[in-house]
């Protein structure tokens, strides 16, 4: 799937490129936070309340003399391993309901395609913090939290994969030699239904960011964890007095989200290239 034709494809794509250098960017700056900040994020590194391009404070200090870009620094880590682990739970859960409801049909799709919507009848943000609010705010919980309200659309999604090559040639041949329904779907179904699911899995990788930076803001994040999210909800008492606590880290959320759609946006057309031409 990765070829010289799927790179080429996404090159073509200028925002898709732009984006995925903001989003390496970002992760460099999250591997080496600890090279680039060596002390504590949570510790007072100088005076409080110090403006952008201080002596000490690079982009600013909070209330009590933490560093801003130290802070941002070790968020980094905080947001792409959520944004990434919560996404991976909720594809095993979404992709597995799916495929299952899918391949089998009758029953077994009634009554998965139920289950699915009883957790679509619940706002995600206002289940998530319900989700958080029940149990400690921890990492685990916040993850957790997240995979539950997302994976109801990658169940539709593959659900609707699964139903449309299910009667394809391949499929019934596969099923003609006798291969059980496990090794068809992990090995000729699942392969060939990955495009969209790849696009949708990026996209929702920004959404969870999101999600985590919203419950951090009203103090249901990890407290043992500096997070983008913690930071404006801590500034937005001196937003007036002390701008910088908030936009910074503002700042690195949205160039996050944008630089995560931009890539969903050039995986969609990379992966499929008739309707990026449909488009152009």
């Amino acid at each position: 799937m990765m070829n010289s034709d799927f790179w080429r494809a996404f090159a073509r794509n200028k925002g898709a490129v732009l984006g995925l250098a903001i989003l390496i960017a970002i992760v460099v700056l999250a591997a080496f936070a600890s090279v680039l900040f060596p002390g504590d994020p949570w510790e007072m590194a100088t005076a409080p309340f110090q403006p952008p391009l201080s002596e000490d404070a690079m982009l600013g200090s909070d209330m009590l003399g933490r560093d801003i870009a130290s802070g941002i620094a070790h968020g980094a880590r905080v947001s792409l391993l959520i944004g990434l682990t919560s996404t991976a739970a909720a594809l095993a859960i979404g992709v597995t309901l799916g495929a299952l409801a899918g391949f089998h049909g009758g029953k077994v799709d009634d009554a998965i395609m139920r289950f699915t919507e009883l957790f679509q009848t619940i706002p995600n943000f206002v289940l998530a913090v319900v989700l958080v609010a029940i149990f400690t705010p921890s990492l685990t919980t916040i993850v957790l939290a997240i995979a539950i309200v997302s994976w109801p659309p990658l169940a539709r999604l593959a659900r609707a994969e699964f139903l449309s090559l299910r009667s394809r040639e391949f499929v019934q041949a596969a099923i003609t030699t006798g291969q059980s329904n496990s090794t068809i779907i992990l090995r000729q179904i699942l392969p060939n239904s990955l495009s969209p699911i790849i696009v949708s899995a990026s996209l929702m990788v920004a959404t969870a960011i999101l999600l985590e930076s919203s419950l951090s803001f009203l103090g249901l994040g990890d407290p043992n964890a500096m997070s983008w999210g913690y930071m404006i909800g801590a500034a937005r008492t001196v937003i007036r007095q002390a701008w910088w606590m908030s936009v910074f880290p503002g700042l690195a959320i949205v160039l996050t989200v944008l630089a995560l759609n931009l890539v969903g946006e050039g995986l969609n057309d990379a992966l499929n290239p008739k309707l990026a031409r449909s488009r152009g």
